[in-house]
């Protein structure tokens, strides 16, 4: 009966949390932070966080947190005890009405049973400087991170603008992250330690943008490796930690809208367009019919004249361009959080609840595409709706946590396509229209939970995690007409449809690609007595098991070359070239081009398992050092499976890593590092299936004979931090590649294809500079305290030979396909008007990097550098619960290129033979917003 009651309580209590729209008290206020140890930054488990003087006090849970509720406004001396650490007082910690401060603490080991009992007494101020020079400091491995009291101080609105902040990082399209140079397939993302799928279809590669930066709780990115990190990366492992207990009951929102100086208020083409698609969610026109005739009904010719054309008609007709105005970009975001303290007992429940929408129409205007035998013009119009929800739950009892937390995001693209231009092989002019649609959605669940196990602050964790992935791209729609130039001044001087054929270059596509992740894991940590000194032994096993189905039918309308009115029909316009009476009337075959490698079956199974030990000897060294073993299996068959399209790969890779770490003094590291990592082939680079790319002019194929590639990593780096938040760092990296995943230009046959290959010998090396300091060294003013000035540079160098490829490719040694030779960020932060007003000013620039490597006819690909400045502006109002942005993006509005350096002196030089793959001005952003917390 008193568990069915402490249910019913609990359940209650849930849908309180949920439903109501209360704050807290605003008669008192809160103290809340974590518990560190200062030699290994571990969190402490159990320590008594209490008001000095009065029985008024917490225990810290198991992730070493605390919250002190109910307090008086005013400020209050707090004291921390634990057994065998030294006791510390805290004065002037001031405690706000309705406000929580923050105050993480780290603790000492006492070195005798009579230092025990002495208590170190520092203030609030020291305190937190102790605690940010701690988090710095301790981290086992290389790393960057962003913590949340730093995201709180920014105007980042996702993770991907935090990102912008980390040493070595680079954000591609607002989204994708490049770590060291090194393209997006060498990075890995964990997200509440569940490893996060790709959210695209062609790539290895995670959308950063759909997590909105408020709810992060901390964010690390791992340049090196320790085993109990998942192995394959090797530019970076990016740790995205959410919140899940807030500190306080608080409800948000926000709105925002941005305005493009390339779309906004221009005329803006598309096709059809619904009001769901403002939602997100195309409302099922364009999805092909569930009793449409199968491929093999149709290519046998088992359909009658008849079936054929009602097939035909089932298909959406709508061929219109519709002409809008482009309006500005509109975010709204809503974000509800409820924190539940159960006085008798201790325990704690919260929640979580975010909702983020997002719908933008740009325009990339005069897109110049000029190589080979094509000179083309581009005019592209993309509407795009994004919807984005985090729920995350949390039941703190006692000295165990358990958290469930829940991510979904949902992205519509829509993009129309117009294209004019000559076709010098062909001897034509060219008219193209492409429609297409491609809906992406991710939903991602994870179960974690966390226990102490006995009185020495050893803990068990386990989590079990859930994803599905969805792309779905119906109808896209493609059609090419030209005309002959010696037919000028003739009647038949006009643009004919090429409808005669059907290539995957003019036909409807329609794809459908469904992966569902499963994931769990177990972890144990023990601390030991070793060399005198307190170490950490931890060991852990992790399975993830993915299963992907991809279907692709490529259907198109083959002209009836002999009907009577054939050569009308064919010098139609768009909107009625594929009308309904002309299908009525037999002009057209229905046709499909689709091969038995387009669809696939894939799945795969890692299994993983790790043992390690941070050592410390003395009061300056420290070692962390272990192994992991990793078992990886992938299967992947074509719908009709053959030898040549069929994979079943099995790998075990023992993957040793040893990370050193010596205290100069209490401000100076010096590190160093070894480790071996992994990067796999993506199910899409193994799959046969061959998908026209009619932006790239080329077809996109996997490789079912891709290897995983292996990596040896080493690191050394020099850091140094003169004062809490600051830092000056210096590293250098060596990695080589054994059978490296690259793109390529395979054109050996009649037509370029971009497919993958493994690389054998490849080397990449570098260094990175790091620097954040405060400008008051200048001279000790308020102004200049004030403002920081930080940058950080990365110089890099990679080889590849491709002798091993078999081909006789045009460069037999080149750079690594996605390395950058360099990057610069840089940045200057003011706070003015008591840090209620705040300007920051971002440079980015990335070198001219390889995006697709050589074939045996066509060269390799380069992507020209370009510099993007970035300035925000933020302010405080309403008592600070309200806070007015300002965004100025890529203001310099540099073109972004793609070009064959034909004359190869490195320069994207037209004038002296480079050719263009892709040339255009993205636009600079503009944009406001207000968000205000009750």
């Amino acid at each position: 009966m008193k568990s069915q009651l402490t249910l019913k309580k609990a359940l209650l209590t849930f849908i309180f949390l949920l439903g109501s729209v209360l704050v807290f008290a605003q008669g008192t206020g809160k103290i809340a932070g974590t518990v560190t140890d200062k030699k290994t930054g571990e969190t402490l488990i159990g320590v008594s966080v209490r008001i000095a003087g009065t029985t008024k006090g917490v225990g810290t849970d198991v992730d070493g947190k605390y919250v002190l509720p109910g307090l008086t406004p005013g400020k209050h001396i707090i004291e921390i005890s634990y057994v065998s650490y030294a006791t510390k007082k805290i004065t002037d910690v001031e405690v706000k009405a309705g406000a929580v401060t923050t105050l993480n603490v780290v603790m000492e080991e006492a070195s005798s049973q009579t230092l025990n009992q002495v208590v170190i007494t520092g203030s609030y101020k020291q305190e937190s400087v102790n605690a940010l020079y701690a988090r710095q400091k301790n981290s086992a491995v290389i790393s960057d991170g962003v913590s949340s009291e730093s995201i709180k101080k920014s105007p980042d609105r996702n993770t991907s603008d935090v990102l912008k902040r980390v040493s070595g990082a680079t954000i591609q399209d607002n989204k994708f992250v490049v770590i060291r140079g090194l393209s997006d397939r060498y990075n890995n993302a964990t997200l509440d330690g569940a490893s996060l799928p790709s959210t695209e279809p062609n790539r290895k590669a995670f959308s950063f943008d759909i997590v909105p930066s408020n709810l992060v709780d901390n964010l690390m990115v791992s340049k090196t490796a320790t085993p109990d990190l998942p192995a394959d990366f090797t530019g970076g492992s990016i740790q995205i930690i959410t919140k899940d207990i807030p500190d306080n009951n608080f409800v948000s929102f926000g709105i925002g809208a941005g305005y493009n100086t390339a779309s906004t208020f221009k005329d803006f083409n598309t096709g059809v367009r619904n009001a769901t698609d403002y939602l997100g969610f195309d409302n099922g026109d364009k999805a092909l019919p569930a009793n449409f005739p199968s491929r093999n009904r149709i290519i046998s010719g088992n359909l009658t004249n008849d079936q054929g054309i009602s097939a035909m008609k089932s298909l959406s007709s709508d061929w219109k361009i519709y002409n809008n105005t482009a309006l500005p970009t509109q975010n709204y975001q809503f974000t509800l959080g409820r924190v539940k303290n159960f006085k008798d007992s201790g325990n704690k429940f919260g929640a979580l609840v975010s909702l983020t929408y997002r719908n933008a129409q740009n325009i990339q205007q005069d897109v110049i595409r000029d190589y080979v035998n094509f000179d083309y013009h581009d005019n592209i119009y993309k509407f795009s709706t994004n919807l984005g929800a985090i729920a995350n739950f949390a039941y703190s009892f006692g000295k165990s946590k358990i958290t469930f937390k829940n991510i979904y995001n949902r992205t519509y693209d829509d993009l129309f396509l117009t294209r004019s231009g000559f076709n010098s092989d062909r001897n034509r002019d060219i008219r193209f229209y492409a429609f297409d649609l491609m809906q992406k959605g991710l939903f991602k669940s994870t179960l974690e939970g966390t226990h102490p196990l006995g009185e020495n602050n050893s803990k068990i964790n386990w989590s079990v995690s859930y994803a599905n992935i969805v792309n779905d791209q119906p109808d896209q729609k493609k059609i090419s007409y030209q005309r002959n130039p010696s037919d000028a001044g003739t009647a038949d001087y006009v643009f004919v449809g090429s409808t005669g054929t059907v290539s995957k270059e003019n036909s409807r596509l329609f794809s459908k690609l469904n992966e569902d992740n499963f994931s769990g894991g177990l972890n144990y940590t023990l601390p030991v007595k070793m060399f005198s000194q307190t170490s950490t032994f931890k060991a852990g096993l992790n399975s993830i098991y993915r299963n992907r189905t991809f279907d692709a039918r490529f259907i198109g309308f083959r002209a009836n070359t002999s009907a009577p009115n054939a050569d009308e029909i064919s010098r139609r316009p768009l909107s009625a070239i594929y009308g309904r009476d002309a299908i009525n009337s037999g002009a057209y075959f229905l046709d499909d081009i689709s091969s038995d490698a387009d669809s696939y079956t894939a799945h795969s199974m890692t299994n993983a398992g790790y043992a390690m030990l941070d050592n410390k000897f003395g009061q300056k060294s420290r070692l962390v050092w272990g192994v992991r073993v990793e078992q990886f299996n992938v299967v992947l068959d074509a719908k009709v499976p053959t030898k040549e399209t069929s994979v079943d790969d099995n790998y075990v890779d023992v993957l040793p890593s040893v990370n050193y770490t010596y205290s100069l003094t209490p401000k100076v590291n010096l590190r160093a590092s070894y480790y071996r990592t992994l990067a796999r082939p993506e199910f899409r680079e193994l799959s046969s299936a061959a998908i026209y790319d009619y932006e790239l002019l080329a077809l996109q194929q996997g490789n079912p004979n891709l290897k995983e590639a292996k990596i040896d990593n080493a690191d050394i780096r020099f850091e140094f931090y003169p004062q809490a938040g600051q830092i000056f760092s210096v590293s250098a990296f060596y990695k080589k590649f054994r059978n490296a995943i690259e793109s390529f230009n395979a054109d050996g046959g009649s037509s370029r294809i971009i497919t993958y290959i493994n690389s054998d010998n490849v080397s990449v090396y570098g260094i990175e500079l790091e620097f954040r300091k405060s400008l008051d060294f200048i001279s000790k003013t308020d102004f200049l305290k004030r403002t920081t000035f930080y940058t950080n540079l990365s110089l890099i160098k990679s080889n590849v030979e491709t002798s091993n490829t078999g081909l006789n490719l045009i460069d037999t040694k080149r750079p690594l396909v996605g390395q950058a030779p360099y990057i610069i960020n840089a940045g200057l932060q003011h706070s003015f008007l008591g840090d209620k007003l705040s300007f920051n000013a971002l440079y980015n620039r990335v070198g001219r990097k390889l995006n697709v490597a050589s074939g045996v006819l066509f060269p390799s690909i380069w992507e020209a550098p370009r510099n993007v400045v970035d300035l925000q502006l933020a302010l405080k109002v309403i008592k600070n619960r309200g806070e007015l942005k300002f965004n100025a993006g890529d203001i310099l509005n540099n073109r972004i290129t793609q070009y064959y350096d034909n004359n190869r002196n490195k320069k994207y030089d037209t004038a002296n033979g480079d050719e263009t793959i892709s040339s255009f001005k993205p636009g600079s952003n503009y944009g406001l917003s207000f968000s205000y917390t009750f």
